[in-house]
């Protein structure tokens, strides 16, 4: 499961972090301290449990918990805070669990476990769909989803770039993310995508990163927090 942890306290960020990291079915943790990043984080990534605490300094958590109403891959929330009183409101903005600091591993674990047993997809036609259309400009262009290379955003604009040809588009890199075969495309950064299928060979980077190169020739950043992923998936 990959999780985002919303708090602005730095010691109750790294103590959660700690207890998550202790759960093997915890594979990324995101960390945001206010709702501003917050959002920036779920548009750029994956993500399926927001651990989120409720006073973040000027913001407060429910603000973002009525904008992931507007997130097409909307993750569960897992409301993690010092105050009890906000039990109800937190269920009536459908809160998958409550959580009170300071945390305890058994308490974690069992709200991981929740996460787990709603995280049942439900089918749909896209995931079988061999293509994708992709909307600039008032125009739609009809892709084969094997044609992908890698994807990537770029000042807010997302960048995919096939075998054929470059498009641009104003949809997010979760959006192409949910339409693609998680076996055969990855995250392997914050803001890139790649296909595993198309990755041509691997070297490592500074600061404990990696660098693909793609069958194009390109070269695509590896995250440290992705590196370990990449290497099971490339049979490394």
């Amino acid at each position: 499961m990959q999780i985002l942890i919303v708090d602005d306290e730095p010691l109750a960020r790294e103590e959660l972090r700690y207890l998550l990291e202790q759960n093997q079915h915890v594979s990324q943790i995101f960390e945001a301290a206010d709702v501003a990043t917050a959002q920036r984080q779920l548009m750029n990534q994956q993500v399926d449990l927001v651990f989120l605490d409720i006073q973040l300094g000027a913001d407060n958590g429910f603000t973002l918990a009525k904008r992931l109403k507007d997130i097409s891959a909307r993750p569960r929330i897992i409301f993690a805070t010092a105050y009890d009183q906000y039990a109800l409101d937190a269920f009536n903005a459908n809160a998958l669990d409550y959580i009170l600091k300071p945390f305890e591993q058994s308490r974690v674990d069992e709200a991981i476990q929740k996460g787990l047993s709603t995280q049942q997809k439900v089918p749909n036609f896209q995931d079988h769909n061999p293509r994708i259309s992709i909307t600039s400009e008032d125009k739609t262009n009809i892709i084969n989803k094997t044609d992908i290379i890698y994807a990537f955003v770029e000042q807010g604009a997302l960048i995919i770039q096939t075998t054929s040809a470059r498009y641009q588009t104003r949809q997010t890199l979760v959006h192409l993310q949910n339409q693609l075969d998680p076996h055969r495309f990855m995250q392997v950064h914050r803001s890139y995508i790649v296909n595993l299928d198309q990755v041509f060979q691997t070297e490592p980077s500074f600061n404990h990163t990696y660098e693909l190169t793609m069958v194009n020739g390109d070269k695509i950043p590896v995250g440290r927090a992705y590196v370990a992923a990449m290497k099971t998936a490339l049979g490394m």
